[in-house]
């Protein structure tokens, strides 16, 4: 029937069924295809999560390469911080100190002290960081959660729970940088461990399984915030980055990539230097000695000129009164900026090539993990 009653004809019905057919044709238009959708920008289509496997593979690979190619200037960053008070200092600045070290230490136990727990700690507490961080993000952006509260959360609950691998290994990485090679003339540090294992026995032999865990308060201290503030800017530079380049498969090309990264790190890094200075001088510090051993034990006289802290706090207001904020509480805040900007460039470079590496080799039926 008819809206008036009448009996409605043919070539209204056709022209029902046309119209229908019309607007279920531009319906589906408004919904493009899952193949569609992959090739549409983040504007348009939302970016599917990768899966969690992907994420750790990711993760991996991308912190320990970018830790292993970052490691001599972080060497260089610890020895500017933990050298020992003297005027002149030992090294003046960054590109000094690196000259010096490669000229009096060599590579292998000079820049590149301390590469080998570090490279133990790396792999693991990368891995475990990264599939945390993508587990709290998702669960709390799915929750309503503000992308960017999600995004510092996940950063810091995936530091933290990273941390009870990686800072044992940081433990022995730092002094084994401060030291340089064994039997070292060139520099004094208070240590002297032929490698890995022989340092690993010395700390739990003289100080205790503990001391593996020295300084683990300011580590996190360190690591949470920093954690937190490197990937809430990258998430953010990489959104507003996508807008920006409105490419058609709706990824950043790869320097704009680098340089999202490398400003996240940096600017992280250079927020946080002050908590960095305190974790490698609480990391390094010989272990106070008492008043009937000092007189008699070996290089005493050095370790108890030197300033003994007992916590974070103490440190940053014994080194704000005496050294001010450049030389004390900014100490080595070049090579420290310069690492992070680099160490998160190449990090986050990787992470996201592996990832799309892996997406293509699903999609098109050659990854051995899952089918497509």
């Amino acid at each position: 029937m008819s809206s008036e009653g009448g009996i409605s004809s043919p070539t209204a019905s056709s022209t029902t069924a046309a119209a229908a057919a019309s607007m279920s044709q531009l319906q589906s238009s408004f919904n493009p295809s899952p193949a569609l959708k992959r090739a549409l920008p983040p504007t348009v289509a939302e970016e599917p999560e990768p899966p969690y496997l992907d994420v750790l593979l990711a993760g991996g690979m991308g912190g320990t390469i970018a830790d292993f190619i970052m490691h001599s200037v972080d060497t260089v960053k610890t020895r500017l911080q933990g050298q020992p008070t003297a005027n002149p200092p030992k090294y003046n600045n960054m590109f000094h100190a690196y000259s010096t070290i490669l000229r009096e230490e060599g590579v292998s136990r000079g820049l590149y002290s301390g590469v080998a727990p570090a490279m133990t700690g790396s792999l693991p507490g990368t891995t475990l960081y990264f599939g945390t961080y993508e587990y709290t993000k998702r669960t709390l952006t799915a929750a309503g959660c503000p992308d960017t509260l999600a995004h510092l959360a996940g950063g810091s609950i995936g530091d933290f729970f990273a941390s009870f691998i990686y800072v044992p290994s940081e433990v022995l990485k730092t002094r084994m940088q401060l030291q340089g090679r064994y039997n070292n003339p060139s520099f004094i540090s208070g240590y002297n461990y032929k490698n890995t294992w022989h340092a690993l026995q010395m700390i739990v032999k003289y100080d205790g399984v503990g001391a593996l865990y020295q300084g683990y308060k300011a580590t996190l201290m360190r690591d949470v915030p920093f954690s937190a503030l490197q990937f809430a800017f990258y998430e953010k530079f990489k959104v507003e980055a996508r807008k920006w380049e409105a490419r058609p498969d709706g990824q950043m090309s790869l320097h704009i990539e680098t340089a999202c990264g490398a400003v996240a790190g940096g600017l992280a890094g250079f927020l946080t230097t002050p908590l960095d200075v305190m974790k490698t001088l609480l990391q390094t510090q010989v272990k106070k000695p008492t008043s009937s051993s000092t007189s008699i034990a070996t290089g005493a006289s050095a370790a108890a000129s030197q300033k003994y802290y007992t916590g974070v706090w103490d440190g940053l207001k014994w080194n704000l009164k005496h050294h001010g904020v450049l030389g004390g509480l900014f100490r080595g805040v070049g090579p420290r900026v310069f690492w992070t900007s680099l160490q998160s460039a190449l990090m986050f470079v990787i992470y996201e090539q592996a990832i799309h590496l892996q997406d293509n080799m699903r999609h098109f039926g050659h990854y051995p993990y899952a089918s497509s």
